[in-house]
C-alpha cells in the first residue's frame, strides 16, 4: 500500500466542473458517416491511456486495444463486419428489435468501418498461456469502453460502438490469440461534413436517479 495523494477541493469547484462535465458529454452522439481526415499524433494513444486506468477485479486489467489504421485491414472488417449483420438482420434479428431500431437508420451496411482513419478493436482477455485469470470481466472491460468513449468525445472526435455477432473473425484481423475475446468495435474520428444524427432525447435526471 501507498499513500493516495488526495487534496480537497472547494465545493463550489467541485460542482461547477461536474456540470461543465455532463454539459460537455450532452453534446456526444453516435455517429455513423465519418470525415477520411487522420487523427492527430498521440491522440488515441492518450484516450486508450484513460481508458486503461479503469477499474478491474483484482487489478487484472483484462483488456486489449487493437487500432486499425491500414486501408486493408479496415477493409476486411468491413466486409467481414457486413456478411455477419446482413445474416443477422435478415434471419436472427425480432420484429421487434428491428421495430425498435428502425428511426434510427441503422442496417447491415457498415461503411464506417472502412472510412473512418481509425478503428479500435477492443477484447476481453481470458486466462491463457499468458495472462492470468480474470474477475469481474465484462463489468470491468464495460467500465474501461466507457472511459474510452469519455476520452475520445473529450479530445474532439467521435465514435460508435459496433458489436456484429458473432465477433471472432476479429481474431483473425486483429491478429490476437484465441484467449482474448472481441467485446465491442469504434470507429474513430472526425464527422463528415453534413453528417446526420437520429433525433432522439435522453432521459431527465429524475428518471434515471433515486434517492434512498
Amino acid at each position: 500500500m501507498v499513500p493516495f495523494p488526495y487534496h480537497r477541493r472547494p465545493p463550489a469547484d467541485m460542482r461547477r466542473d461536474a456540470e461543465a462535465f455532463a454539459a460537455r458529454m450532452a453534446r456526444r452522439r453516435s455517429i455513423r458517416h465519418f470525415a477520411p481526415d487522420p487523427v492527430p499524433a498521440g491522440v488515441l494513444e492518450a484516450a486508450i491511456l484513460a481508458a486503461s486506468t479503469a477499474p478491474s477485479g483484482a487489478n487484472v486489467q483484462p483488456w486489449r486495444f487493437v487500432v486499425l489504421t491500414d486501408p486493408e485491414r479496415k477493409r476486411r472488417l468491413r466486409h467481414a463486419a457486413e456478411a455477419e449483420e446482413r445474416h443477422f438482420y435478415d434471419r436472427r434479428a425480432s420484429a421487434q428489435w428491428l421495430n425498435a431500431i428502425a428511426a434510427l437508420g441503422t442496417d447491415w451496411q457498415k461503411p464506417f468501418l472502412e472510412t473512418a482513419p481509425a478503428v479500435i478493436v477492443v477484447f476481453e482477455v481470458h486466462q491463457g498461456p499468458h495472462s492470468p485469470k480474470p474477475y469481474y470481466l465484462k463489468e470491468s472491460v464495460g467500465i474501461a469502453v466507457g472511459l474510452l468513449i469519455a476520452a475520445l468525445h473529450h479530445a474532439g472526435l467521435v465514435t460508435l460502438t459496433h458489436t456484429p455477432s458473432p465477433m471472432r473473425f476479429l481474431n483473425d484481423i486483429c491478429q490476437r490469440p484465441p484467449e482474448e475475446r472481441p467485446y465491442v468495435v469504434m470507429p474513430v474520428g472526425y464527422p463528415a461534413a453534413g453528417a446526420m444524427v437520429p433525433d432522439i432525447t435522453r432521459k431527465a435526471l429524475e428518471e434515471v436517479m433515486v434517492r434512498c
